[in-house]
Order: structure tokens, then sequence, then C-alpha cells
């Protein structure tokens, strides 16, 4: 289930390792059951503030010339705004006649801000509009990331597309990522293994960074290939 209800009675919303809310929505592509309709597949759902604005704006397109290696890994996007489906259409219909760019993915149409409140997408000092919120939902509805940006800072695209790829790689290959990985300035793309959790795991450690796909510091800090 989703994030508790805080002592103020305010809707919790989606912590990392909740299941993400099952939500019935209106979009650009029809309606929708999240996360329902992606079962089997992860997705990003991003909030911006407001529909024809330029940072908004600018993140689409980011956005939309980045869906196919987001398709790679699996991925579908999600846009959120509390904008009526005809505002998501128009301001689309003028990116693609403006800067050449058809956006293919389904836009939330919040007006009442349900959604978005829910999800914990207003905040407080900052309007009535969402906030550039990201949720990393994975193929079993699960939140596995929130980030949060401010209205006057458009996201990093790749970062996103990043994070994506190493939650991934640490569900395939049991590892975890260093900072900045895959390019660490220290260890390139090396994957890091997960401490031992007791003594006679640190002396097997020990034992296995002879083997030529490990590269160890002490037996709390291994890396390997991948």
């Amino acid at each position: 289930m989703s994030a508790e209800t805080d002592d103020d009675g305010a809707n919790g919303f989606p912590l990392i390792g909740d299941e993400f809310p099952q939500l019935e929505v209106e979009t650009t592509h029809g309606t929708k059951t999240i996360p329902d309709d992606y079962e089997g597949e992860w997705f990003v759902l991003f909030s911006h503030p407001g529909d024809f604005t330029p940072v908004c704006t600018t993140e689409f397109v980011g956005f939309e010339q980045r869906r196919e290696e987001f398709a790679e890994r699996n991925t579908e996007l999600i846009g959120l705004s509390v904008d009526r489906v005809h505002s998501h259409i128009k301001w689309t219909d003028w990116i693609d006649d403006e800067l050449d760019e058809e956006i293919g993915f389904p836009i939330i149409a919040d007006e009442s801000g349900t959604v978005a409140e829910e999800l914990g997408m207003v905040h407080p000092g900052q309007g009535t509009s969402t906030v550039r919120a990201v949720f990393i939902v994975d193929d079993e509805g699960i939140t596995r990331q929130v980030l949060y940006y401010p209205k006057e800072i458009g996201r990093n695209i790749d970062e996103v597309l990043r994070s994506l790829e190493a939650l991934q790689t640490h569900e395939e290959e049991d590892v975890a990522l260093p900072a900045d990985w895959p390019e660490n300035e220290n260890f390139g793309d090396k994957a890091l293994l997960s401490p031992p959790g007791t003594v006679e795991e640190a002396e097997q450690r020990l034992e296995e960074v002879d083997e030529e796909e490990y590269d160890s510091y002490d037996w709390w800090f291994t890396l390997k290939d991948i």
C-alpha cells in the first residue's frame, strides 16, 4: 500500500518500496488504470507545473527525444499536470507544429488536483500547480525511486535514464552501483558487491577476491565487472 497518512491527516504519497497506489485517470490517450495497465512494464510518471510554460516544454521535448531509450528498457513514460485534456492536446499540437516533436506518451489531465495531491506533487509554498516530481515504478508496481525538482529548474533526462538503468542492473546482477555510474571517475562502470553480513561471509569474500572479475580494496569494498 502507499505511504501512511501523516499526523495532520493529509494523504501520504508513495515512498520507495511502497506499492504504487491504484489510480484511474483521464489522459490524452484515453482512460487508464495505473499501475494495472502497465503490468509487466516499468513506467516513469512525471508531473509538470503547467501546459504552455517554457521549462515544461523543453522537458517534454527532451523526454520524447529519449522515449525510445526508455522503451528499450521496457519502460513507458506518463506525464501529468492539473490541466484539462484539451489543454494538453493544444499544447502538444503546438510542440509538434513549432518544435517538430510529436509527443507519443500519455499525459494525465488532473484538473481537480486529486491525483497530484495523492502523489505529493503539490507542495506548500509552491502554489497550486504541481512541482516537477518523478516516480520510477517497476514491473511489479513497486515505487523504486522518487525525485522532486523545483519549478525553476528543468529535469536532467539523462539522470532519469541513468537511475532507471541502475535500478534494472541491480535487479539483474544483484549489485549496487557507485556514484556517477556508469562513468565513475575512479571505478568506471564497475559495480559494487553488497557488504557481507557475517564473519563467515566476510571470510568467504576474501577468498573470492582472487578471481579476476573482482577488484577488492577490503572485504566490505569490492567491485566487479558486469
